[in-house]
């Protein structure tokens, strides 16, 4: 059906995009909908989403296509359309509404708002008619109006009520309990009883992948010495990248599992994810030298760098969970996971006499492999997951396991090429800061570990792909959003701090002083905006922000993503080490204080937080190499640096020219640091203090082995 486009059809987010031929009179955020609210007298519905997200589609499909629903939004209500990537500030106020008032969250999320924007209702999935224990949007929809016409007065008082409250929440965060009353240990004990021996991770279904959490754990094996940590993470990265969560095909994880097993994904792609996980199965290979971390760190870059990546160089935001089902199957509206699941049929007719020892390897089932699926999406088919070891899968087929490995290699690209030939995911093509500084930081960190200049070059373009297209120079401001030409949009503080983050990882990577040059323009724009003096902290919105947010929240949590004020907190730390900035470590040292109460109380709230605090408890310790960058003796210093996860340093070149000078400039001592006997030299400093310098990698290497375990 043809429908005429609504005010939806001139925004740039692919999420409102996808809503510009409903029949629902929808509006952009913005003042003209606020006007209209206020003049008619007419509560907003407020429903925000993203565009991967699989029950918005569903709610779209359902709710906001049919002509009797949308005749009531229309109506009744001024409708706001959202997309919680370009605004999570708004997103994340009136999502801790919405928790508030029901208990529980998620997208699509659809508040009810007074004409001030105060909300008083809400929820997020709506069937259309009353169903599976929900009300139906319908009637939904008409008791909340003919509420509002019998109670305004009270709706409104009601409202106010809810606002207060947002704002104390955020006003009374910390109670001065000090930062060393944190411990370590109650994190630990956290992370213990909440692990699932059986399958990894920690809880119950649904299982998220919560790469803050690797980050900290991995930490403390470097903190304590405590093996359990890093045995906790490694069992679980080992459990997600053999489960259908990952992707076994085209590399890259889905966004959670449904069930236990890591099995059965929910099956959007988003950036954010994949970034980060890349950095925790890098520092795990670091760490522990197992080879399969790093092969499913590069196959997750790889995923990035080939599906994600604009030309230009930075990179897009997500691929959606639905596409359109594959040949021979029903085609109407699209599926979950349709993209990524195979009948053994298909399997066998694309790798003849490899397709038993595939299907072996990989879980393959004639009936298909996925038991619990109430609504029928996977029917007959399958979600790949390592089903049998190798040596087990050649065995049944009485083959070598060398021959088995070929076999499964040749399985694998033939079902990648036979996948190129339907229809992909729709992208989500927009470039967001954050999660783009999340990816120039694991591109980074694999460059370091890895050896590969490739991921380097990607980093470096992706910097300045950002730093061309959203920084202002003139203002010292980002834009949050880059699409099709075009930035625009309020950048949050996750994009300050989260770049900051990455520019210091890209120097310690290339040490190139001009990514820290950036990064401190960058920071004094962070402390302006979004700094709290007084109580600590970062706040999502900058200080002059848009009037009509209800109120400046600071987020509370680690969440999928970390939070700024955890970035923030070891960014600042770590450029007062590269710069000798006692500033920036004082307001580290202040959002510590204010989030000690909760990470004495709740640690696993905020791992990424308690990662800043370790850094914070340990002396600064700085380690120079000067040399000239790429060669080989300073790369065999760099190397035996690189080979070791040293959480609690940071890595200065000196390159004898324009490189150290800039350097110097912040730290003087290094006006003095040079090669001994011509060769490249390693040294070791605490507090800037340094040990005898060494020239001979073997030597550095039992200097840092005190890095690597410090206690305290």
């Amino acid at each position: 059906m043809n429908r005429k486009v609504n005010r939806l059809g001139l925004e740039k987010s692919p999420y409102l995009l996808q809503h510009a031929h409903n029949p629902v009179d929808w509006y952009p955020w913005g003042e003209e909908a606020f006007q209209r609210a206020h003049k008619e007298n007419k509560p907003v519905i407020l429903s925000i989403g993203y565009s991967t997200c699989h029950w918005c589609h569903v709610m779209e499909r359902e709710s906001f296509e049919n002509d009797k629903i949308a005749e009531i939004m229309n109506r009744e209500f001024v409708a706001i359309k959202l997309d919680r990537e370009e605004r999570p500030d708004i997103d994340r106020i009136y999502m801790t509404a919405v928790q508030a008032l029901t208990g529980q969250g998620g997208w699509p999320l659809n508040v009810f708002l007074t004409p001030d924007l105060k909300p008083f209702f809400g929820g997020t999935y709506f069937p259309p008619d009353t169903r599976w224990g929900r009300p139906g949007f319908a009637q939904v929809l008409e008791q909340v109006a003919q509420a509002w016409k019998a109670q305004g007065d009270r709706i409104r008082e009601s409202g106010e009520q809810l606002r207060l409250a947002l704002e104390q929440f955020t006003a009374t965060m910390g109670d001065g309990v000090p930062k060393e009353a944190v411990s370590f240990d109650k994190a630990l004990d956290e992370f213990t009883n909440a692990y699932d021996a059986a399958w990894g991770g920690f809880g119950s279904a649904p299982k998220f992948p919560m790469p803050v959490n690797h980050n900290l754990l991995l930490r403390l094996r470097s903190r304590t010495g405590d093996k359990k940590a890093l045995d906790m993470s490694a069992a679980t990265l080992k459990a997600m990248a053999a489960g259908g969560i990952y992707d076994h095909i085209g590399g890259g994880f889905h966004r959670y599992s449904t069930d236990e097993q890591w099995h059965v994904p929910h099956f959007e792609k988003m950036l954010y994810d994949n970034a980060q996980l890349a950095v925790n199965y890098i520092e795990a290979f670091v760490l522990t030298k197992e080879p399969e971390f790093a092969r499913v760190a590069r196959e997750t870059l790889d995923y990035i760098l080939r599906d994600l990546r604009h030309p230009d160089g930075g990179f897009f935001s997500a691929e959606d969970a639905d596409s359109a089902p594959p040949p021979g199957e029903p085609q109407g509206h699209k599926a979950e996971g349709a993209f990524y699941i195979w009948s053994k049929e298909e399997i066998a007719s694309l790798l003849g006499k490899d397709a038993e020892l595939f299907c072996l390897r990989y879980g393959v089932r004639p009936g298909g492999n996925v038991m619990f699926d109430p609504q029928n999406e996977f029917g007959s088919r399958n979600v790949l997951y390592l089903d049998l070891e190798l040596q087990e899968a050649a065995h049944e087929r009485k083959t070598s396991v060398d021959e088995a490995q070929q076999a499964v290699e040749r399985g694998r690209r033939a079902l990648f090429e036979a996948r190129a030939t339907r229809k992909r995911p729709d992208l989500d093509d927009k470039v967001l800061v954050s999660w783009n500084a999340l990816a120039i930081t694991a591109l980074a960190k694999a460059s370091q570990a890895l050896g590969e200049k490739t991921y380097l070059e990607a980093a470096q373009a992706g910097a300045r792909f950002l730093h061309k297209n959203l920084w202002n120079q003139k203002t010292h401001r980002l834009a949050r959003r880059w699409r099709d030409g075009e930035a625009g949009g309020p950048a949050v503080a996750d994009d300050y701090a989260f770049l900051i983050q990455s520019l210091i990882d890209l120097y310690e990577t290339d040490f190139d002083p001009h990514w820290l040059e950036w990064a401190l323009e960058l920071t004094d724009t962070l402390q302006r905006l979004f700094y709290d003096p007084i109580g600590g902290g970062y706040y999502m919105t900058a200080s002059d922000h848009d009037a009509r947010l209800l109120v400046r929240m600071k987020e509370s949590q680690d969440n999928v993503e970390p939070s700024a004020s955890s970035v923030a907190a070891i960014a600042l730390l770590r450029l007062s080490v590269l710069t000798g900035r006692e500033d920036l470590r004082d307001a580290a040292d202040k959002t510590l204080e204010l989030f000690a109460d909760q990470m004495k109380e709740s640690p696993r709230s905020l791992p990424q937080m308690l990662v800043a605090l370790d850094f914070h408890r340990a002396k600064a310790r700085e380690i120079v190499v000067a040399g000239e960058l790429g060669a080989p003796d300073t790369e065999a210093l760099l190397s035996r640096v690189r080979a070791r996860l040293l959480p609690h340093a940071v890595i200065v070149l000196a390159d004898g020219g324009d490189g150290q000078k800039k350097m110097a400039r912040w730290l003087p001592f290094l006006k003095d640091v040079k090669k001994k006997g011509g060769k490249a030299t390693a040294y070791v400093c605490t507090d800037y203090a340094c040990q005898a310098p060494v020239t001979d990698p073997s030597a550095l290497d039992e200097l840092l082995i005190g890095l690597e375990l410090p206690k305290g």
